[in-house]
């Protein structure tokens, strides 16, 4: 099988099969490192055809090549609900391409809103340990190719607030205690108030499903790639301590209301014949709340990825090899997520 049927096939990539430090609360870390080249226009003013070549024989032969113009709209799509691409790179680049290696934890954009966007991702709260392989990557680029450098600014960007190390750090989490007891819009402000963003699932202009938010640093001027990594990871310290806290409550003030909320959603996952995205992804949510806190204890964490991942949209057109209708998309998830659940 060729890397890239693989890379396209519902499968869950490395840093999904994996659990990190802090997994209850923490899903995944992620780290983008944004670059352009030395004397060349930026993508906005008019991409590089040859770049993705370029950037090919630079790096080894792990990385596979996928041009978005050699990939049909849902293959593209596949790769934005991976995380491999971003949206903006599978609708509005002409020459873009994504070089991605074979454990599917390392990506390279390019020609997307800057020539290149390095990232690397890791199960749970590993935000060094991503930052590590990212620096390296960038590395290996800039051996071969001069980044776009100003001595004040530092890493010169398409957008401006990405000047500087051009880093963004976030992690993905799993917040339903927080929101459960109502003191999530507060912690937000919280995270907000100290140079930090919150989004929902795909990052800017996305919405939360399931209780699933995007947490990143806003700052990218005036730190050090390993001061921000430092400060996100200290700052996401006292998130999970939040998060366990009011899941504690919820637990000992509410046991039998949870445990039914959350076998009542096992059931709807279990049986239902119809089920819209955010049917299926609240009641994961419940599920992985349950899961968590011992209510439920015939699941693990692999098995909730995989719900999540592959009851989206793209991978359920994916799984029947067509496009479909707004019911049969329902229809198709309900059954995909029986399959998912059968030994269950």
């Amino acid at each position: 099988m060729g890397k890239a049927n693989k890379i396209l096939l519902p499968i869950l990539s490395s840093w999904l099969d994996l659990d990190g430090d802090d997994s209850d609360v923490v899903m995944s870390s992620r780290v983008r490192i944004a670059r352009n080249l030395e004397a060349v226009k930026f993508p906005i003013a008019g991409e590089d055809e040859l770049l993705p070549e370029r950037v090919k024989g630079i790096l080894d032969a792990d990385y596979m090549l996928m041009k978005m113009s050699d990939l049909s709209l849902l293959e593209r799509a596949l790769l934005v609900e991976k995380h491999l691409i971003s949206p903006y790179l599978m609708n509005k680049s002409k020459f873009g391409a994504v070089l991605i290696n074979e454990a599917e934890n390392s990506s390279v954009m390019i020609n997307e809103e800057d020539h290149l966007r390095i990232q690397c991702m890791e199960p749970g709260l590993r935000l060094f340990d991503a930052l590590e392989r990212a620096m390296y990557i960038e590395s290996e680029i800039e051996n071969e190719v001069p980044f776009a450098f100003n001595p004040e600014l530092g890493f010169l960007t398409s957008c401006v607030t990405n000047v500087g190390t051009g880093l963004r750090a976030s992690v993905m989490v799993h917040l339903p205690g927080l929101v459960l007891t109502k003191r999530f819009n507060k912690m937000a402000e919280a995270i907000r108030s100290v140079g930090f963003v919150v989004r929902g699932i795909y990052g800017e202009g996305s919405n939360s499903l399931g209780h699933i938010f995007q947490i990143s640093n806003q700052v990218t001027l005036g730190k050090t790639e390993e001061e921000i990594v430092m400060d996100l990871t200290q700052m996401m310290e006292q998130v999970i301590m939040q998060e366990r806290v009011c899941r504690t409550h919820l637990k000992q003030k509410f046991h039998i209301t949870l445990e039914d909320r959350v076998f009542r959603s096992f059931g709807l996952l279990k049986h239902a014949r119809i089920l819209t995205m955010l049917e299926s992804l609240n009641a994961i949510s419940d599920l992985h709340l349950g899961m968590e806190l011992g209510v439920f204890e015939h699941i693990t964490r692999q098995k909730i990825n995989e719900l999540i991942l592959f009851s989206k949209p793209a991978f359920l057109r994916r799984a029947a090899g067509q496009d479909m209708l707004e019911l049969e998309e329902k229809v198709i998830r309900a059954s995909v997520i029986r399959d998912i659940l059968q030994d269950v």
